[in-house]
């Protein structure tokens, strides 16, 4: 896998297109971190046609948004389809992979959290 990087903090503040952070590459599967924190991580990878990843488990959640093409994502064996807008969140320590059906952007985003049930309470008191 092939990283191209920028320098620390070059996406704060900044108005971005999605798609034009990361170009293509033969053959391959590139990344670029956009964000990388101890709380968690927000990354863009590029997979082209054939490409993927092989199975593999994560200590987090951590949600895919593809931003282009389409992939097959497997969760513990079952297999799904997304397209370009499309979206899911791989469960913690279950098994998952991806494979681009055809070349495929997408953004991944993992939250480094212990699973705690938290209690939102809005401006009135109310629970959420």
């Amino acid at each position: 896998m092939t990283v191209q990087k920028k320098e620390k903090g070059y996406v704060l503040g900044k108005q971005l297109t999605t798609n034009d952070l990361l170009s293509y590459q033969e053959g391959a599967v590139v990344s670029r971190t956009l964000i990388d924190k101890t709380a968690g991580t927000v990354t863009i990878f590029a997979f082209d046609e054939g490409q993927g990843l092989s199975e593999h488990t994560a200590p987090f959640d951590a949600m895919v948004m593809l931003l282009d093409g389409e992939a097959e994502i497997r969760i513990s064996g079952r297999p799904f389809r997304l397209k370009a807008g499309e979206m899911i969140v791989m469960p913690a320590n279950r098994p998952h992979s991806l494979r681009a059906i055809v070349a495929f952007k997408m953004m991944l985003i993992m939250i480094r959290s212990e699973d705690k049930a938290v209690e939102l309470v809005s401006e009135k008191g109310l629970k959420t």
